[in-house]
C-alpha cells in the first residue's frame, strides 16, 4: 500500500471516530449554528461579533440551558415538564420573600431550591402514581404554581436589595458572569450523572423500554418521581439567577416562553418524544441555536411575531425531526 493511500486510510478513519464520537446529529447542529453565526454576521457583524453582545448571548442563555438540560434528563425519562417555567417565576418569588424577612442571601438560596423541588416532587406525585399523563399534569401545574406565586406577591413584584445574592447574577468571575459559569457547572454535573453514572444510564433504559427496566429490577416510580424534583430544582436554580439578575421576584418571571425554550432546545438536541434518547452536549448546542436566533433577530429589528413564529416552527421542526431520526432507526 502506498504512503498516499495510508494517509488516506488514516484520516477516513478519524473522521469516522470523529463521527462516532460527537454524533452525526451533533454535527447537524454545530452546521446550523455556524451557519446562523455567519449570516446574523454579515448583517450585523459590527455590533453581533462585539464581546459585550456575546456575553449577552451568554447571559440570555445561561437560564435556559439550565432548564434544556433538566428537561433532557425528564424527557431521556420519557416524561416532560411544561411546568419549568412557571417554576421559574414561583421561586423568584420564594426567594425575594425570603430574603426580604431574613436579610439573609443563604436563605434566599434555600427558599428558592427548596421551592422549585416541592413543586417537581407535585409534578412526580401526579404523573407517576396519579397515572396521568405528563402533558397534562405539567399543563395543570403550570397554571397553579403561576396562580401561587401572584396570590404569595399580591401580584406585585417583591425587590431584592442583598449585594450579596445580586452578585449571583451581576458579578463576574475570571471575566465570565457568574451566571454562565453556574451553567457550565450544572452542565458538566448532568453530563458525569446521565451518561457515567449508573443511576443515569438506568434513565435511559426506563425511557428506551420501560418493561424490560421493570423486569430488570428497577423501580421504576421512584426514578420518575426524582427526575420531576431534579427539573424542579434546576428550575428553582434558574429562578435564582433570575431573580438575582432583575433584582426582584416577579410571578410572571419565567412565562415568557421559557418552557417554550427549553423543550425546544432539548428536542433540538436530540430527544425523541419516546424517550431514550437525548444527550447534554445536544441540548446545549440546541441552546446556543436559539439564543444566536433570539440575538440576531434583536439586533436585525426582526419583529415580536415573526420571533414568536420562528420559535413555534423551531419546536415542530425539531419534534418532526427527532421522530424521523426515531423511524428511520
Amino acid at each position: 500500500m502506498s504512503v498516499g493511500s495510508l494517509e488516506l486510510n488514516n484520516r477516513g478513519n478519524f473522521m469516522h471516530r470523529f463521527v462516532e464520537r460527537v454524533g452525526i446529529h451533533n454535527i447537524s447542529l454545530l452546521v446550523a449554528l455556524i451557519g446562523l453565526l455567519v449570516i446574523f454576521g454579515a448583517l450585523r457583524g459590527d455590533v453581533f461579533f462585539s464581546t459585550r453582545n456575546l456575553l449577552n448571548i451568554g447571559m440570555g442563555v445561561a437560564i435556559l440551558g439550565v432548564l434544556a438540560i433538566s428537561q433532557t434528563g425528564v424527557i431521556v425519562s420519557g416524561g416532560l415538564d411544561i411546568s419549568v417555567g412557571s417554576i421559574v417565576g414561583l421561586t423568584t418569588v420564594a426567594t425575594a420573600m425570603a430574603i426580604q424577612s431574613t436579610e439573609m442571601a443563604g436563605m434566599g438560596l434555600l427558599a428558592g431550591l427548596v421551592v422549585g423541588g416541592l413543586a417537581g416532587l407535585v409534578n412526580g406525585l401526579l404523573v407517576t402514581y396519579g397515572r396521568i399523563n405528563a402533558v397534562i399534569v405539567t399543563l395543570g401545574t403550570m397554571a397553579i404554581f403561576r396562580g401561587i406565586a401572584f396570590i404569595l406577591s399580591d401580584g406585585q413584584s417583591i425587590s431584592i436589595f442583598n449585594d450579596t445574592f445580586r452578585w449571583i447574577g451581576t458579578g463576574r468571575m475570571l471575566g465570565l458572569p457568574i451566571p454562565i459559569w453556574i451553567l457550565v457547572l450544572v452542565a458538566i454535573g448532568f453530563y458525569v450523572f446521565m451518561h457515567k453514572s449508573i443511576v443515569g444510564r438506568n434513565y435511559y433504559a426506563i425511557g428506551g423500554n420501560p418493561v424490560v427496566a421493570r423486569l430488570s429490577g428497577l423501580s421504576i416510580p421512584r426514578y420518575r418521581v426524582a427526575i420531576y424534583v431534579l427539573s424542579g430544582v434546576m428550575a428553582g436554580v434558574g429562578g435564582i439567577l433570575l431573580a438575582a439578575r432583575t433584582g426582584s421576584g416577579q410571578p410572571i418571571s419565567g412565562s415568557d416562553g421559557l418552557e417554550l425554550e427549553a423543550i425546544t432546545a432539548a428536542f433540538l438536541g436530540g430527544c425523541a418524544m419516546q424517550g431514550g434518547r437525548g444527550t447534554v452536549v445536544g441540548a446545549l448546542l440546541g441552546v446556543a441555536i436559539i439564543g444566536v436566533l433570539n440575538n440576531g433577530m434583536i439586533l436585525t429589528a426582526v419583529p415580536t411575531f415573526y420571533q414568536m413564529l420562528a420559535k413555534g416552527t423551531l419546536l415542530i421542526l425539531a419534534v418532526f425531526l427527532a421522530e424521523y431520526r426515531l423511524n428511520r432507526s
